[in-house]
């Protein structure tokens, strides 16, 4: 029992001595200088973060109105086009065939025309005489339009198939960059059937599903700034404008269809974010000096009521328009913190004001 006395009484003083050790080393600490700040609470702009698809402004499957084999592909997926230029070579066989036979159908008309307009005359003439009767000069007229009614028909019959043949080479209806290449040669081409997929070299537009409750918060009308973000723009932010508001909402996710037009040349298909503000709303934020980072923490420094230095982990947001950073937790409006440290002081260092 005795032995087990004087181990308790050596571990108090061990105790008691260690405890005067560390306020002694804490008032050794050399005082460190720095300006200090005094944290507030702010309105900030409350932003939704939506996601999108980039879209191009153009897009156009280009199809033939032939059916027949496919010859030659003239281009590649990725090769930029310009408007009239040929992009499918199809056999031109089967609507020469029918052109051919749309124009011997309008020579018979002719020829049937001719013989019904000089067989009129003679009615005409008979009828004059009195040799002929009034029903066989009605039924000449009525010959004579027919046949004209059938060389009418027979032009529109070339002018059609003309207009088919001609569309053995299938061209780009507009400036711009092949998508994709659907085709290859031996494939049968038909009416309706894509062959290659063409979208406009410029002009990007961001499609985005907003839902109701952020579409009325935030007032979103034709020619609305939005700042847009990439992503395979190293998170480069941008400014785009809305271009089309659809007025219907999807009614599984109610949410409505906006389009962002985009300024430059972006990619199809790739994924971006826009920023919508939809009002105000309350934050605690700091200056980007105040922030320091050790051991994968944020901190920050904030100096307590007796003049001392204390590091602070904190929980951060997103940047501010002002350059300030909104600290989600950590910090409270009124405390004082440290801008322009070098590095972060053992805690209980005094921290002196430089103005």
């Amino acid at each position: 029992m005795r032995n087990w006395l004087i181990v308790i009484g050596i571990a108090g003083v061990a105790a008691a001595g260690c405890g005067g050790g560390s306020k002694a080393t804490e008032a050794r600490l050399a005082p460190v200088e720095a300006q200090v700040v005094k944290v507030e609470a702010g309105q900030v702009p409350q932003v939704v973060d939506l996601f999108g698809t980039v879209e191009a402004e153009r897009t156009a499957a280009v199809s033939s109105r032939v059916m027949a084999t496919v010859t030659a592909v003239r281009v590649q997926p990725g090769d930029v086009v310009r408007q009239g230029q040929v992009l499918v070579e199809i056999d031109p066989a089967t609507a020469r065939g029918q052109e051919g036979q749309a124009r011997g159908g309008l020579a018979q008309a002719q020829a049937a025309l001719a013989l019904a307009e000089r067989n009129l005359e003679r009615f005409k003439a008979l009828a004059a005489k009195g040799a002929a009767s009034e029903l066989e000069l009605d039924m000449a007229t009525m010959q004579y339009r027919q046949a004209k009614g059938a060389v009418t028909q027979g032009e529109g019959a070339v002018e059609a198939t003309s207009s088919v043949a001609r569309e053995s080479n299938v061209v780009a209806p507009f400036a711009g960059r092949v998508a994709a290449k659907l085709v290859e040669v031996g494939d049968l081409a038909a009416p309706g059937r894509p062959l290659v997929m063409i979208e406009s070299a410029v002009g990007r537009r961001l499609v985005l599903a907003v839902p109701e409750t952020v579409l009325a918060a935030a007032g979103l009308k034709a020619g609305t700034p939005i700042a847009v973000r990439i992503d395979t723009d190293r998170g480069k932010n941008a400014t785009g404008r809305v271009s089309e508001i659809y007025p219907g909402a999807d009614p599984i996710s109610h949410a409505f269809t906006v389009k962002v037009a985009l300024d430059g040349e972006v990619a199809a298909g790739v994924s971006g974010h826009a920023a919508i503000p939809v009002g105000m709303r309350s934050a605690v934020a700091v200056p980007r000096a105040a922030l320091a980072r050790s051991g994968g923490l944020d901190l920050v420094v904030v100096r307590d009521a007796q003049g001392l230095a204390r590091s602070r982990a904190v929980t951060l947001g997103g940047e501010l328009p002002d350059g300030r950073v909104e600290v989600l937790s950590g910090l409270a409006p009124g405390e004082d913190v440290a801008i322009g440290l070098a590095m972060v002081p053992p805690d209980g260092t005094p921290l002196e004001t430089r103005s």
